[in-house]
């Protein structure tokens, strides 16, 4: 078994291992993984947040060695970058822009310099609300993690783990995290709200905030209200999703 670490400040995550294949998640800088297929030019990984697999081309990461990955899985123990943009300086002296959500492991294979903001270990829950809003009117981008574009299920999963809690990739997995909650008057901003479709399936996911309002990312990462129906878009006045469940995370 080998192991890496992303060192460029976003890579994408792909269905198949070719360029043009769809991306189906983001490696931001810092997040390490085990390679679990390597090939010439692309390797298949299971990113160690959240067990996610995909191809990577190999000219995006770093390979470490099996104790630094084991160290590193402890997110306790790993800065959380919180700001929009940070920089981290390369050991050739030249400055490398990050994103929010990036981790800058304790003891970093990667010989770099990071001075920026960040988060450690478990913050309060209303802190994740806060940094839900540093993502408003981000672009929706199916696969997405950051502010230039995001899609659901990364948008909550990037607002708890600046926040120091993981969260897993899709919506359908997040809704097996947390307790369920009987009625919407009962949940809290900051909880999880789950959408389904009209198979029953869950395929959306938001962040409760207070007097009936939800963000998710939808079109872009926006603000509606919801109820016991679903997200009611004031825009439109139509129900946009049909709410399945509320769960309280933290």
């Amino acid at each position: 078994m080998q192991y890496g670490i992303c060192h460029l400040s976003i890579v994408p995550v792909r269905s198949v291992a070719d360029d043009t294949s769809e991306m189906v998640s983001q490696l931001l800088y810092g997040e390490h993984f085990k390679v679990l297929d390597q090939r010439k030019k692309w390797s298949k990984i299971r990113n160690a947040f959240d067990n996610f697999e995909g191809w990577v081309s190999n000219q995006q990461f770093t390979l470490i060695d099996e104790d630094l990955y084991k160290e590193m899985e402890s997110l306790e123990s790993t800065k959380v970058s919180s700001e929009l943009i940070s920089f981290i300086e390369t050991e050739n002296n030249v400055l490398l822009p990050i994103v929010l959500g990036s981790s800058i492991p304790q003891n970093c294979p990667l010989n770099h310099k990071f001075d920026g903001s960040f988060t450690i270990g478990k913050q309060d829950k209303d802190q994740v609300l806060n940094k839900a809003l540093l993502y408003l009117n981000a672009p929706y981008l199916w696969g997405g993690k950051t502010t230039f574009g995001i899609d659901g299920p990364g948008f909550t999963q990037m607002a708890y783990k600046t926040n120091g809690y993981r969260l897993l990739r899709g919506a359908q997995q997040q809704s097996t995290q947390g307790e369920a909650l009987s009625f919407i008057e009962e949940s809290e901003p900051g909880d999880l709200a789950f959408f389904d479709n009209n198979d029953g399936i869950i395929d959306h996911v938001g962040i409760i905030m207070e007097n009936n309002y939800v963000i998710h990312s939808f079109g872009k990462v926006r603000i509606d209200r919801i109820d016991h129906t679903g997200i009611f878009n004031t825009e439109t006045n139509t129900y946009t999703h049909k709410l399945r469940v509320i769960k309280k995370i933290i």
